[in-house]
């Protein structure tokens, strides 16, 4: 039976601890000593138990009327078990809701039917995403107290989303409960036929946890050396993520050496594979140099080796941050010390803005620039969380002060209150030149070719049929005599951009190349078309601020990833999930999908021709090609 991890948050007094309480009574989890207890010590004048008392342990809490510690719970259900980390509502316990729900699977959030969504609300929201998590269940709770109104809880509903569309929360359900009466918590609700989802339970026992699981990228980093005789050498520790199989080529990092995994042992001996979560030895086929904080990967998939941190901090301690003192940092089984070397910016969690800082306090959260003396094995926490987090410790006192999601290696980070393209701009112009103008100018060659310039730039899952569109599209273009020009990702990546890899950062630098070569076409008045994934929104909206207004036509060729899979004729698929192709988008690599894209065409719905009528048909409506 599988495991499910979540955590509760939400404003205070909006029922975490009830809710749980009735997760644990109405799935008979509870002892008949502690119901007799939380009997006794209920204070209610109707006929409701506080269920609440079973999980505010704290005299303190009790007291208040509130959670302030993280309590981890497990219980189950005939399909799942579950570990449950009730967090802290309050503001001031912000560090202990990132604590319980940095594990955490799927997040419910609480919501007071009475109050709606308040910055609490936001605050945990925004929290969730960073951590990435995946799921989110909004239970709108005390639905009893509205008279279990259909229409307030729309309304909840439609304030949740105006916000929540800027969050990277892949899947979020709203439930409307009532944890005191039970309504939807495990039973349906007779209260409210004019709802007709799941259940808070059922909904806990369908998502499915292993989907986000990375299961390419193979990190184990060493926690110690076995050796119990001179005849057998082995190295304990964790599958942070990917498999393993006796046989395959790795490499040990930092030293660079390679071998074979020649055995996997676990207690249950030895085994064929291992897999994220996995404990065990492994041995290899030859005597090479291992020990503590080394790790070990695939030969052909690397995490990037680096000094220099990008990432996303929460500061977690009453002393405030020093920028002039080493701290040690700890990222899986390696430490060291490390200096943090620029605040990027502050974030507000209430607003989502950022503000300028020049350290942060208690609860702050926001991006820095880390430096560490020695070498880091990473990946981004969007795609590995295990080895995208690390802490950082006081030296001095041994407390742990900030825990860190990585973004990445540290460059190219846009400072504070700097136009992302202007910045960008800047930073890749060379010294000592000028924009030399054209003596044709774009709007001239607009006239005399009867149409008007703009760059179609079409971006989605490999094998969703962008290139195959994009051809169709500029052959039709063609026969009406329009001056096209089209950038394949594939040719670019033959000469211009030969020297990138597939990497966030090289991503990154691929189509900002491309957008300047789209605008060069653009000026000389043609209708250019761009095919590339391009799986991150900021660089498609960097290039979009290079054209003026209206001119400029994001196309989503939306596809399902499983069908893509099956029009894959290259392998490619196949093999970035047995981890021969790192960083590939829709299987070790995330896809930011459009978040305003001027047309989605779906590819696995419509066939090429009525793909590409929609294209010219927006170019049409939008004046810049005759009708």
């Amino acid at each position: 039976m599988d495991v499910l991890r979540f955590t509760t948050a939400g404003s205070v007094d909006d029922g975490k601890s009830t809710l749980i309480g009735r997760l644990f009574y109405d799935t008979q989890q509870i002892f008949e000593e502690k119901l007799e207890e939380i009997e006794r010590n209920t204070q209610r004048t109707d006929d409701e138990m506080e269920l609440a008392l079973f999980t505010d342990g704290l005299k303190a809490e009790r007291e208040q009327g509130i959670t302030i510690d993280v309590a981890y719970r497990y219980f189950s259900s005939p399909n799942r078990k579950f570990i449950i980390a009730d967090t802290p509502g309050h503001e001031q316990y912000t560090r202990n809701m990132v604590t319980g729900a940095s594990t955490a699977e799927l997040a419910v959030e609480l919501i007071d039917a009475r109050n709606g969504v308040l910055e609490q609300t936001r605050r945990h929201a925004f929290i969730s995403s960073l951590l990435q998590i995946p799921y989110m269940i909004v239970a709108v709770n005390k639905m009893d107290l509205v008279d279990y109104s259909e229409e307030r809880f729309r309304t909840i509903v439609d304030q949740f989303q105006e916000f929540s569309d800027d969050l990277d929360i892949k899947d979020i359900t709203f439930v409307p409960i009532s944890a005191l009466k039970g309504d939807n918590v495990v039973h349906e609700s007779d209260n409210m036929p004019w709802y007709r989802g799941s259940t808070l339970l059922h909904r806990l026992e369908n998502v499915r946890p292993e989907a986000t699981r990375n299961l390419v990228d193979f990190r184990y980093p060493v926690q110690s050396v076995i050796r119990p005789h001179q005849d057998f050498r082995g190295f304990a520790g964790k599958v942070e993520s990917g498999k393993i199989r006796p046989g395959e080529e790795i490499v040990v990092l930092p030293s660079e050496k390679s071998s074979e995994v020649e055995s996997i042992t676990t207690l249950d001996g030895e085994v064929e594979e291992a897999g994220p979560g996995d404990s065990g030895v492994l041995s290899l086929t030859d005597e090479i140099d291992v020990s503590r904080g080394s790790m070990i990967v695939r030969s052909r998939n690397r995490p990037d080796v680096t000094r220099q941190l990008d990432a996303d901090l929460c500061w977690m301690n009453e002393e405030k941050m020093r920028r002039d003192r080493p701290y040690i940092i700890q990222h899986t089984t390696r430490r060291t010390k490390a200096n943090i070397s620029k605040v990027v910016y502050r974030t507000n969690v209430e607003t989502f803005h950022r503000e300028e800082a020049e350290a942060f306090g208690l609860n702050d959260i926001g991006r820095v620039e880390i430096e560490t003396a020695d070498p880091l094995f990473i990946d981004p926490y969007k795609i590995n969380r295990s080895t995208g987090n690390f802490i950082l410790i006081d030296p001095d006192t041994n407390e742990t002060v900030a825990a860190g999601m990585i973004r990445g290696v540290a460059e190219d980070v846009t400072p504070f209150g700097a136009d992302k393209a202007q910045t960008k701009t800047e930073q890749e112009t060379s010294p000592n030149v000028v924009w030399e103008g054209l003596n044709v100018p774009r709007e001239d060659r607009e006239e005399k070719n009867d149409h008007k310039a703009s760059v179609v730039w079409l971006t989605g899952l490999s094998g969703s049929g962008k290139s195959t569109i994009a051809k169709e599209v500029e052959q039709r273009l063609f026969d009406r005599d329009i001056q096209t020009m089209m950038l394949d990702g594939d040719n670019v990546r033959h000469g211009l951009c030969g020297d990138l890899g597939f990497s966030p950062n090289d991503r990154k630098e691929n189509v900002r190349r491309v957008g300047e070569v789209a605008r060069l076409f653009f000026e000389q008045g043609s209708v250019t078309l761009c095919t590339f994934i391009s799986p991150y929104q900021e660089d498609r909206d960097r290039v979009r601020d290079l054209l003026p207004e209206g001119r400029f036509f994001e196309v989503h060729v939306d596809c399902p990833l499983e069908v893509c899979k099956e029009r894959d004729t290259k392998g490619l698929y196949e093999k970035a999930e047995q981890g021969e192709i790192a960083n590939f988008t829709g299987v070790s690599a995330p896809y930011e999908e459009p978040e305003s894209p001027e047309l989605v065409v779906d590819s696995d719905q419509d066939d090429v021709e009525a793909c590409v009528d929609q294209i010219i048909e927006a170019l049409e409506e939008n004046g810049i090609i005759d009708v």
